[in-house]
């Protein structure tokens, strides 16, 4: 997996959830809180998770085959798919069952202080974690709001990583003011509520996770800063007068398959043509070094055609 992957920061939400996980059943097994079991299975769910993540980085190497011949780069995508559907299943479903059953038959904690010593760590863990995942996405996102890096990463790795350890951070806070409301009134029934509220949380970002990974999987073209380098590169004014038309497709976060139609002068030779597509597939490579598949067909401009409506395939050579 490449450095945009954000190795690093799945690897530290990893670590962090394992020790996270443990300390939370500990904290259940002494106090009985339903909150504890519900972060201790969250926190079970996001290392499986992050397991996931890196499996797909993995799986995602291997080379082109026949069968596959543009590589299995979109591996990523599936498995990112995965943490989402395993998020709201284990994490959240669990957790909303587990809060209803604990409004309705609320007991007391017992060793209150079990879960509040594990709440703590666990937030110091998780803020760790955090500030690793967002120190590997400001290295990506550049001018970017934080909504527009989740919306618009191609590697689907640290979105998933940021949204889990922020889901994470909040529902360590909504766990320790349910165990702490529960303590001052007596009342189970806070910790009850604390974990419905944690289980609504849980499924919110896997239902942000699964609509964001699911458009990764359809196929996302470049952005338009990609998008407006490759039209530039390919053209040169003198072998390519224009891009009549262009699709880009995304076979991975780093591979990306480029198809145009570029306008040549009617008067070159087959030849010329030729060294003109060659020209243009080095200057696109150099100018966004992702584009690795490049299909250019050449054609002659006609502005007539292209005035004859909106419909890329009516300009000149409209076969496709």
């Amino acid at each position: 997996m490449s450095a945009s992957g954000g190795t690093k920061a799945i690897v530290a939400a990893l670590g962090a959830n394992m020790a996270i996980a443990v300390s939370k059943f500990v904290a259940f097994a002494f106090s009985g809180s339903s909150s504890m079991l519900a972060e201790g299975v969250h926190s079970v769910a996001d290392s499986g998770n992050q397991a996931l993540l890196l499996l797909g980085g993995k799986k995602a190497q291997k080379k082109a085959s026949e069968e596959h011949p543009f590589g299995y780069g979109r591996e990523r995508y599936v498995y990112g798919f995965l943490v989402s559907i395993v998020l709201f299943t284990i994490g959240g479903v669990f957790a909303l069952y587990e809060g209803y059953e604990k409004v309705e038959n609320p007991h007391a904690l017992e060793n209150w202080y079990w879960p509040v010593g594990v709440l703590v760590f666990a937030v110091v863990a998780e803020g760790f974690s955090f500030r690793t995942a967002v120190k590997e996405s400001n290295e990506l996102r550049g001018g970017q709001s934080w909504s527009s890096f989740i919306r618009t990463a191609k590697a689907p790795e640290l979105p998933v990583v940021l949204l889990e350890d922020f889901g994470a951070l909040i529902g360590l806070v909504l766990a320790l003011g349910g165990v702490v409301l529960s303590v001052t009134t007596g009342d189970g029934v806070w910790d009850g509520i604390a974990t419905l509220c944690i289980g609504a949380l849980l499924v919110l970002i896997a239902l942000v996770l699964a609509a964001e990974t699911k458009s990764l999987l359809l196929g996302e073209a470049a952005g338009p800063a990609e998008l407006a380098k490759i039209r530039e590169a390919a053209v040169d004014g003198e072998s390519v007068i224009r891009v009549i038309h262009m699709r880009t497709l995304h076979l991975g976060p780093e591979e990306l398959l480029v198809a145009a139609k570029i306008a040549v002068r009617g008067d070159d030779t087959a030849v010329q043509v030729a060294r003109a597509i060659d020209e243009a597939e080095e200057r696109i490579r150099a100018a966004v070094p992702i584009a690795r598949v490049i299909y250019l067909e050449p054609d002659i401009y006609s502005e007539a055609a292209a005035a004859a409506g909106e419909d890329p395939r009516a300009t000149p050579g409209g076969r496709g």
